[in-house]
């Protein structure tokens, strides 16, 4: 893919999904990488298959709710490569359960890795990315960044979080002529393992969400996802929707605005086990 030649890119999250998908896209498209995630096993593997292919690139364990820890990473990323040109904050969790059985810790938790680790990894990046000259910043929300639906209170607050700071980001980058371009992505159901990781509320069976989740909703591969997601940055697309339901369900969203909130727990309900 063109534009990504020499590009230092920055992907959390990729020890598996759509970070790892991302980061080997990236690599094959000529760019240097920095990997990082919790899970150092699924990192480890990207790091092995990013260096297969030629591509430079260190990899880092990194917790995305650790602001101090990531400011130290990003210092270390642009002191390594000597210019940091891309953030790809896609690093997330998952998690099912009404509000009102939902533990303040729970909801604190999806907040503190799908939000806060987006706010992290722009504010600690974006200096360097100022001082590259050409600097893009890709924040991963959802299609439950577009939408809610029941049961996704939490995971709904993230979303629509990152892509209110995201929209936000990217009018303030224009405003003050900085050369930092900010797309906001929003991945429909993609075959990844976000489900089979994911913690659900008390009474909910979360193996069994997510098994829901991948026979009835993941529809695109990751490696699908990260030529959509690129090809929207080498464009410099403010949104980019990944698969074809993310697509249909903004079409949606838009046609009959928040009459949708009467419409979408019926389908939910059918694709949703019952709490037992």
């Amino acid at each position: 893919m063109q534009g990504f030649a020499g590009k230092v890119a920055v992907v959390t999250g990729a020890g598996s999904g759509i970070g790892q998908a991302l980061a080997i896209e990236l690599g094959r498209s000529g760019a240097h990488v920095a990997i990082s995630d919790i899970d150092t096993e699924g990192l480890a593997v990207t790091e092995e298959r990013l260096k297969a292919i030629g591509t430079q690139v260190k990899s880092d364990r990194l917790n995305v709710t650790e602001r101090e820890h990531f400011q130290l990473y990003a210092d270390g990323v642009a002191e390594h490569f000597g210019k940091v040109n891309q953030i790809y904050n896609n690093a997330g969790i998952a998690f099912t359960g009404d509000i009102e059985i939902s533990q303040y810790k729970d909801i604190e938790r999806v907040m503190d890795v799908d939000f806060w680790g987006v706010v992290n990894g722009t504010k600690s990046f974006l200096p360097h990315l100022i001082a590259s000259g050409d600097g893009h910043v890709v924040n991963v929300s959802s299609v439950f960044g577009l939408f809610a639906v029941p049961g996704q209170g939490a995971y709904n607050a993230a979303k629509f979080a990152v892509r209110g700071f995201t929209e936000a980001l990217r009018q303030e980058m224009a405003l003050a002529n900085h050369p930092v371009k900010v797309t906001c992505v929003h991945p429909g159901g993609i075959k990844t393992a976000i489900a089979r990781n994911a913690t659900a509320a008390e009474g909910l069976d979360p193996e069994e969400l997510a098994q829901t989740f991948d026979k009835k909703l993941a529809s695109t591969t990751p490696e699908k996802a990260a030529q959509i997601i690129l090809d929207g940055v080498r464009k410099n697309k403010a949104r980019v929707l990944v698969g074809n339901d993310a697509k249909m369900f903004d079409i949606v969203i838009r046609a009959v605005g928040a009459r949708y909130q009467s419409l979408f727990p019926k389908v939910v309900s059918r694709l949703t086990p019952p709490a037992h």
